[in-house]
Formats: C-alpha cells, sequence, structure tokens
C-alpha cells in the first residue's frame, strides 16, 4: 500500500492551491461577448519570377546520361550567370537516375524485363529579380539543353508593407460586423477583448502547373506576371456593454 508523505492537514490546502492552479484564466469571467471574423486584402505587382526547369537525357549507359546532362546543366547555369542571375538565385532541387525497360510482349521475344538505357534528369530552380528577362531566359535556357519544365509564378521579395495594408482592412472588416450585428442585437460593444490573424497569399496561377515538354522558339516566351492578392484573416473577440 502506498502512503503519502505528507501530514494530513497540509493535504487539504495542497489540494485547494492545485484546483486554484489548474482553473482557466477566465473561468468566473462572465462577461457578455460577441466573436467576429474579419477579412481583408490588397494587391500588388510581383517583382521576382520563380522558374523550375530540367534538363533530361537519356544513353544506353547511366554514365554516359550523366555526363550529358552534366554538359547541358552547365551551360544552362553559365548562360544564367551570364545574364545577371546570381549565385544565391540558382538551386539545385533533385537529380534522378533511372534505368529504362523493354517488358515481354507479343511484339518481341524478350523473356523477362531488360534494362536498354538510363535516364537523368536534373532540376534546377531560379530566381528572376528582373521581371523583363524571364521571356528570354525561358528561351535561351531551352536552347542551350533544357527540355522540361516543372513551373513559373510570381513572387514578392518583401510583400510586408502590403500585408500591413490587408491586416488594417481586416481589422476594419471585424468592426463593421461587430458594429452591425450589435446594433441589431440591441447592445454596444466594449473594449477588445482578444484578437488573433491568419495571413494568406492568393497568387496567380503557375504559368505551368506540372511539368510539360519544352520546345525552342524563335522569339523570347511571352509572359504576364499579373498581381499578387495578400489576404489576412482576423478574429476580434469583444466585450458587450450591458
Amino acid at each position: 500500500m502506498t502512503k503519502s508523505i505528507f501530514p494530513a492537514a497540509f493535504a487539504a490546502p495542497m489540494l485547494a492551491a492545485s484546483l486554484l492552479a489548474a482553473a482557466p484564466a477566465h473561468a468566473d469571467d462572465d462577461r457578455a461577448r460577441i466573436i467576429v471574423t474579419g477579412e481583408g486584402e490588397a494587391a500588388i505587382s510581383p517583382d521576382m519570377a520563380i522558374l523550375t526547369i530540367a534538363v533530361v537525357r537519356e544513353a544506353e549507359t547511366a554514365r554516359a546520361a550523366l555526363d550529358a546532362n552534366n554538359d547541358a546543366m552547365t551551360s544552362v547555369i553559365d548562360a544564367m550567370k551570364e545574364d545577371g542571375i546570381e549565385s544565391r538565385d540558382l538551386q539545385t532541387g533533385g537529380l534522378s537516375i533511372n534505368p529504362r525497360y523493354v517488358y515481354p510482349n507479343d511484339k518481341n521475344e524478350e523473356e523477362s524485363p531488360r534494362i536498354v538505357g538510363y535516364e537523368v534528369g536534373n532540376t534546377l530552380t531560379v530566381r528572376i529579380r528582373d521581371l523583363d528577362k524571364v521571356g528570354a531566359v525561358l528561351d535561351r535556357s531551352v536552347t542551350l539543353g533544357v527540355n522540361q519544365g516543372g513551373g513559373l509564378s510570381f513572387t514578392n521579395d518583401d510583400p510586408s508593407t502590403t500585408v500591413s495594408e490587408a491586416r488594417k482592412r481586416a481589422v476594419q472588416n471585424a468592426m463593421d460586423k461587430a458594429r452591425t450585428l450589435a446594433e441589431a442585437a440591441g447592445v454596444k460593444l466594449g473594449d477588445i477583448i482578444e484578437i488573433s490573424e491568419q495571413a494568406q497569399q492568393r497568387p496567380p496561377m503557375p504559368y505551368a502547373g506540372k511539368a510539360v515538354r519544352m520546345q525552342a522558339s524563335a522569339e523570347a516566351v511571352p509572359v504576364e506576371a499579373g498581381e499578387n492578392t495578400y489576404q489576412v484573416q482576423v478574429n476580434v473577440t469583444f466585450e458587450l456593454d450591458k
């Protein structure tokens, strides 16, 4: 049998103290309140593009496929740097080496799957800070060996000012809603008790949402940047005056 090491005289005070500590801070707060959600958004033109491209090469051996891929990707990276893109804005996103098989079917005499070559893919993510260069960078990349693209999206390097504007609009929207509800209910708004927020960005649709085969063109790729819309949602709790 387990025994307590505390004397019985201390048991009641300790139990009362533990119950007080566990009680929520607002347990005795019987103030009437109203909780509303406000939404605000603000738009800004993007100032940076994020481009994902890939070089895919095939050969009979993995070594030959990798060498061919390395040569093509090196040419692409060198060209990016020549166009003024800094090393900090170039990032390898993934390297894959996959065997290619031929499988038994009615049209061949294969008895089991057989490796007939290898495919090597190398992905590069590029941040382009001069939007006037996006089309030319795309076009030159394809000319130098890029044959697969993962996507093109537009963003902002520092959207803090735009987000702040969206935040102000969200709070104003919440206050307008609260006044309308309070007026309809015949009560008056008191002090704000709590505010919380959740921010999110609603960018334009990517130029390419999935991997697509890319072909070279005689002119630079036409690109439209559109606008980025930043949204903020706030939850505001008001006290109601009796």
